[in-house]
């Protein structure tokens, strides 16, 4: 009998780290890092800059290109906008995965809200009639050249139920988003946006689940079935139980044990088998580090209990937390340095001023305050400023241990 493989905590963190290109190996495309994500989160807070392009920062820094970035999403468009766990950026390449969800939106009854206002479906048609008509169209327009006048001046008509309105096709996969202008999304039909090369295979619940659960494997490195279910199409693996026992006797997926002070880590813990040569050459000493700043919504760190697990980090998102009550602040952006997440950062980028203001700065208890660990922490944020195209850095509360040398490191 096969012994099963043994990890450490730091073994398991350094193949989550590079498998989410956040490690200081020389970068694929953005497009291959999309690919290995899975998918990118979008929201529409910019304290300091929208998430999506955040985590694609993270990864790339420098040398991350908003226009080529833009150009796969609504010029090749070989990315659209879609429900990943939640509104994001996902792979057309993908669209069998997501068109099930769509099936399964459209065959499912209606939401909740609808059942407290009038019948929606005059302004569905009206909707999907304008847009296969006259093309695109911003949502801040429905109202005014779609909806009937009278209909408009119904309390039900406000801006919330038509944007309601519109992501209640948008799940369906009637209407897509083509366009985006600041926060307002440009709507188009979904059959004539979607490239002639989209594969149109409808998959069934075990195809589906086949693939989104190797999906989430590999971008996590390595994962249980519960952080399965939070990852990449979350809570949607139907007979997961099932697809994780046929992978496994096919090899695909390796069962596999961590081990931390002559214990393991609870939970059944899954390897894929083709990142089996790169956790190898990792645990071979093969692994760069990297210091870089990390957004709230940043993929490594979407399921909490998964990072206090294996990092020893508790990170708890406070945007909606009243300030009073805030432990770390609005937008607070972790520090990631090599495996270890050390610190974060509470900032806000003012655009008028060009001000990156960094009001607080915070460590974690052993957090290292050696030259270079902090030097780091310095360009990281230098990098942000100028990412951003901040003109002036103002520092608010620095941790002791590291206000010297980061004073000293800008």
């Amino acid at each position: 009998m096969t012994s099963i493989r043994t990890l450490t905590r730091q073994d398991v963190r350094r193949l989550a780290i590079s498998r989410q290109h956040l490690d200081g190996e020389k970068r694929p495309s953005l497009l291959s890092i999309i690919r290995d994500l899975g998918c990118v989160q979008l929201d529409p807070i910019s304290a300091v800059e929208r998430t999506q392009y955040l985590v694609l920062w993270s990864r790339l820094r420098q040398n991350f290109n908003r226009d080529e970035f833009e150009k796969l999403l609504w010029e090749d468009k070989q990315l659209f906008e879609y429900w990943a766990h939640v509104a994001s950026i996902v792979l057309t390449e993908e669209f069998p995965v997501h068109s099930w969800f769509m099936r399964k939106k459209a065959a499912a009854s209606d939401p909740r809200w609808m059942e407290s206002v009038p019948d929606t479906k005059p302004l569905q048609e009206q909707i999907v009639a304008e847009l296969s008509k006259n093309g695109a169209v911003f949502s801040r327009d429905i109202d005014s050249q779609l909806v009937d006048p009278a209909m408009a001046a119904s309390r039900w008509w406000s801006g919330r139920y038509v944007s309601r309105v519109l992501d209640y096709l948008w799940t369906r996969g009637l209407v897509s988003v083509v366009g985006r202008k600041g926060k307002q999304r440009m709507w188009g039909m979904a059959d004539t946006w979607m490239p002639d090369w989209t594969p149109r295979d409808e998959w069934d619940d075990a195809q589906v689940t086949c693939f989104a659960l190797q999906k989430a494997v590999r971008a996590l490195g390595v994962a249980t079935p519960q952080q399965i279910k939070l990852h990449y199409t979350r809570h949607r693996y139907p007979g997961l139980k099932t697809a994780v026992s046929q992978l496994t006797t096919e090899g695909i997926l390796e069962p596999i044990k961590i081990a931390e002070n002559g214990e393991f880590l609870k939970g059944d813990w899954y390897l894929h088998a083709a990142d089996a040569p790169l956790l190898e050459s990792i645990q071979s000493g093969n692994w760069t580090p990297k210091t870089t700043l990390l957004s709230p919504f940043d993929n490594l760190i979407c399921d909490r209990d998964r990072i206090e697990l294996l990092f020893d980090f508790y990170f708890r998102i406070e945007i909606y937390v009243p300030k009073a009550k805030r432990k770390y602040g609005y937008y607070v952006l972790p520090i990631l340095h090599g495996d270890k997440l050390i610190g974060r950062i509470d900032p806000k980028f003012e655009r008028k001023t060009g001000t990156l203001h960094v009001y607080n700065v915070y460590a974690e208890e052993n957090a290292p305050d050696d030259v270079a660990c902090v030097g780091e922490i310095g360009r990281s944020v230098t990098d942000l400023a100028q990412f951003l195209g901040a003109k002036v850095i103002e520092w608010g509360n620095v941790p002791k241990k590291w206000s010297k040398l980061l004073e000293h490191s800008l």
